[in-house]
This record gives C-alpha cells, structure tokens and sequence, in this order.
C-alpha cells in the first residue's frame, strides 16, 4: 500500500519530539489527533504523504493521502476558488482543534474544518505545493476526506486530481471509515468535539 509514498518511517518518539519542537506547541492532547507528514519528494499528483493517527502519545494507525492540491487547482484550476492562488496549508505547525465529525448526505463521512487555520496562495501555475508569499489565515473548507464520495468502492487510487484544491484527502477509503466512526462515537460520547490536526515535513532525526 505505500509503494507510492518514499516518507520515511518514523518511531512515534521521533515523531512527538518532532512536534513539540514547532513554535506553537502546546500540549500533546489527551484524545485522537491527527499528524500528517509532508513528502518533502512532493510528486506532482500522487498520494505520497502519510497520516499518523495518535491517541494521546501512541500512534495507532497510518494512511497514506496528501497534504497538497492536484495539478488541476495548481494550474488554473484555483481560480474557481479564490484568484490568488490555490491553497497550501502551513506546515510545521499545529492547527488546534482545527476538525469537526460531520456527515452530508452527498459526500458521507469527514471532518470539517471548524477553526480558523493558515496557510499560503499558491499561483504560481507550477506543479509544485509552494509556501512562499504572505500567510493567509481564515476559514477555507480544508478538511479532511477520502479521495472518493462512493462507499461502496474500496479501490485504493494514487492520482490526486480534482480531489485536493487544499484539504487534506486521504486515498485508504477503509481505514478512514474505521477512524470516522470513532471520531463519531467520541463526540457522540462527549468525549471528544473537536479533532486537533499538525502537518509537519517530512525530517531527518536527531537520532536516526
């Protein structure tokens, strides 16, 4: 399953000193959270990053996804949305409470963003995710969600395209069902509302 993506593997030591070094770290929380790891390869159009899901300070789960738009919001195509740019959320940072379970009758399961979060327009036309240029921060729709609003199909596809214009989409159908359903518990539950998301690049440990 992660022929596609060249992201190192990391232990989940390596991984939790990686991000409560980042500026605005706060605590690890005590409840499911999301890291997403960018391939710092960044293939144009292919799902090569990685998801870590953690409960608290244990990693329990990993999919592969992207953190990046597809070419077609790359080149061109981000003037549907907004003309400056398509948009790249900032790494290596935490984005605090940043989801929120919900489901639509036309797209399913994901979590939607709730809080504000930053990032960059990238309008340059290229085929690269850049974050260059002046930061950005407000609600834009980057949420998280699998590559596809059917199902029933388990088939797991490694071409991007219209599927990011700036969320983060994962392309592991059954595993995301897996975790959404217990995101949906939790809040169900009270014992989780929100779902705090970081987005690092891909590093070299200080111990590797």
């Amino acid at each position: 399953m992660m022929k596609h993506t060249r992201v190192r593997n990391y232990t989940d030591d390596q991984l939790l000193d990686q991000v409560k070094s980042l500026p605005n770290f706060r605590t690890i929380p005590n409840a499911i959270w999301i890291l997403g790891v960018r391939s710092n390869e960044d293939t144009p159009n292919i799902y090569d990053d990685k998801f870590y899901i953690f409960d608290h300070d244990k990693c329990v789960d990993v999919l592969t996804g992207t953190t990046n738009c597809g070419l077609p919001a790359l080149k061109g195509g981000y003037k549907k949305y907004n003309k400056h740019g398509a948009f790249v959320l900032k790494s290596d940072m935490w984005h605090h409470s940043m989801w929120k379970y919900v489901y639509r009758a036309t797209r399913g399961h994901e979590l939607r963003q709730v809080y504000p979060v930053q990032g960059y327009r990238d309008g340059n036309n290229d085929d690269k995710n850049d974050e260059i240029g002046p930061i950005v921060t407000g609600y834009f729709g980057i949420n998280f969600h699998t590559n596809t609003f059917k199902w029933y199909n388990a088939v797991i596809k490694w071409f991007i395209g219209w599927n990011s214009a700036g969320c983060q989409v994962t392309n592991d159908r059954i595993k995301y069902i897996k975790w959404l359903n217990v995101f949906k518990q939790r809040l169900k539950s009270n014992r989780q509302n929100n779902v705090t998301y970081c987005l690092i690049n891909e590093f070299v440990p200080k111990n590797a």
